[in-house]
């Protein structure tokens, strides 16, 4: 969301439809990199907690991982983008 369109809910709006929608899709985790701030209100927390690691581990606490019902600890291992967007870094 655009620094002038900030704070007036359509960020949060779209997370949690994201999130719902991972949700009923059976989709055991979703893991992003970003403000610990902001995404622990969405039940994000640090990915490491729950096994993920980063694949940079600079990232730290930043990147995180919100689990769902579907989650199951073997799930557990090091991050990895897929193809075509590891290509381009």
């Amino acid at each position: 969301v655009t620094p002038a369109h900030q704070g007036r809910g359509a960020g949060s709006a779209l997370m949690y439809a994201a999130l719902g929608a991972c949700e009923a899709l059976g989709e055991p985790v979703v893991v992003l990199l970003g403000d610990v701030a902001y995404y622990r209100r969405f039940g994000f927390d640090a990915a490491h907690r729950v096994g993920i690691a980063a694949p940079d581990p600079a990232w730290g606490e930043h990147f995180q991982a919100r689990t769902f019902a579907t989650w199951r600890p073997g799930m557990a291992g090091t991050y990895r983008y897929a193809a075509p967007f590891a290509a381009l870094g």
